[in-house]
């Protein structure tokens, strides 16, 4: 699947058995975040069981701020790269083959300070963060407006958590 096939992997080409194969960086890219964003899989295919992403984080890049998801948990498999993610009051140095899991209702957030890339699986369950991606990706170019974006993640169960110096 490439970038400008449909969102819904049951629209792919079909094996055997009625599932579907991507190699590597193939399948839906949705420009969210400021992160190379691929899903491979989400809630049509899956009976809303689960989501799941490939992240590509540029080297030296921040991920999302401080965040917490009501709806849903997450896991992270790195991929290649290493990835800095904090998670309840935690650091974890996240390397290839690492695993790690982010319930629902805890503070998160990563960021890769490293000179080289990083990639990451994410599986989300249950499925639905595909959505949030992409009303966030359908926001106008340009400088984003918080409010607007706090009232999308407010639609989606997620609640941003800036530090007070911040906000």
């Amino acid at each position: 699947m490439s970038a400008d096939t449909p969102d819904d992997p049951k629209e792919t080409p079909v094996t055997l058995g009625g599932g579907y194969m991507l190699p590597s960086r193939d399948g839906h890219a949705i420009a969210a975040i400021g992160l190379g964003i691929t899903m491979k899989t989400n809630g049509k295919s899956t009976h809303d069981a689960y989501s799941l992403f490939e992240y590509t984080i540029p080297p030296e890049t921040n991920g999302p701020p401080p965040h917490v998801h009501t709806r849903e948990d997450e896991s992270f498999i790195c991929l290649a790269g290493r990835l800095e993610v904090h998670l309840g009051g935690e650091d974890f140095v996240l390397e290839q083959g690492d695993y790690l899991f982010l319930p629902r209702d805890v503070v998160h957030a990563f960021k890769n300070p490293y000179n080289e890339e990083s990639r990451v699986i994410s599986v989300v369950s249950p499925a639905g963060l595909e959505r949030y991606y992409q009303a966030l990706a359908d926001m106008p170019p340009g400088p984003k407006d918080i409010s607007v974006m706090k009232g999308i993640m407010a639609d989606f169960g997620i609640e941003l958590r800036l530090p007070p110096e911040v906000q």
